[in-house]
């Protein structure tokens, strides 16, 4: 895949415990909700939607298939009817949901366990020749510490060398769909930015951003008001609009081609401000 311009892909949560605190279960029609939603990201200059029904904070408690395909299902039937042409992603790493997401009118498998946490994502992946996200993921109950008001974040997780190790689990992830039949270029790498990495270690994944480029495929971050933010500024959930603009401008300059936020419009705007910049 190739990409004339960074996209902004926006994230639509099904849940009722998101880090962020915009999960749409605890509305009375979450799959109503979701199409408003839609509607408004895709005002503001989204391209791609992200549907996701369980929540990857540190510590959120895990989600049987049952009720993911419950929730997640009506909102993509929704939203793929109501806006045909918009591409939508499926946030999940269950080889069953994404399947049944992507007969309801899915284009996307977005998995944040790199096709490592269920062996059939990838054959579904491969049936469909469905474009799909690998992310990079070290993510352990043992490294995750909580606190009140920031949320939760990695700690003493050990890389030999961050960047190149980052590089070659991801290089298994991408066998792994490659060997299974899906099309290269149908493979979208992402950092992993907030998934079993310290707040240090994220600052230096989106420094080095570019080093992944190298890996010959397009690149998605995802930074929208993690906590590597909220730890950097001493700031919660609510408050990090400014960093996540920061970087997804920064992710823009070192390579970015999609940038998946929750602030569509500021992150939009930014962005295009960047590009006209570079431009000049």
């Amino acid at each position: 895949m190739k990409f004339n311009k960074t996209e902004i892909m926006g994230i639509i949560n099904l849940t009722p415990d998101s880090f962020s605190g915009d999960g749409l279960l605890i509305q009375k029609d979450p799959a109503l909700s979701a199409l408003e939603q839609a509607g408004h990201f895709i005002e503001q200059g989204a391209t791609i939607l992200d549907i996701g029904a369980e929540s990857t904070r540190p510590g959120a408690s895990p989600v049987d298939e049952e009720e993911e395909l419950k929730r997640v299902i009506p909102a993509v039937q929704t939203i793929r009817n109501a806006f045909p042409k918009i591409t939508i992603s499926i946030d999940t790493y269950k080889a069953s949901v994404a399947e049944a997401a992507l007969k309801a009118g899915a284009n996307w498998i977005n998995d944040v366990w790199g096709f490592r946490a269920d062996p059939e994502m990838k054959h579904v992946a491969a049936a469909f020749q469905a474009p799909s996200i690998l992310m990079h993921n070290r993510s352990t109950p043992n490294n995750t510490k909580i606190e009140k008001n920031l949320g939760g974040h990695y700690i003493g997780v050990k890389y030999s060398n961050l960047i190149e190790n980052i590089k070659s689990e991801l290089m298994l992830s991408v066998n792994l769909a490659l060997e299974a039949g899906l099309d290269k270029d149908k493979i979208i790498i992402d950092p992993g930015i907030g998934f079993g990495k310290t707040v240090e270690q994220n600052l230096r994944v989106l420094k080095d951003l570019s080093a992944f480029k190298s890996l010959g495929f397009p690149l998605l971050i995802g930074p929208s008001r993690k906590s590597f933010v909220g730890y950097t500024l001493n700031l919660l959930p609510s408050e990090r609009l400014e960093g996540t603009i920061a970087a997804a401008v920064i992710g823009f300059l070192n390579g970015a081609d999609i940038i998946r936020v929750h602030d569509v419009e500021a992150i939009f705007r930014a962005i295009r401000f960047a590009e006209s910049v570079q431009a000049s």
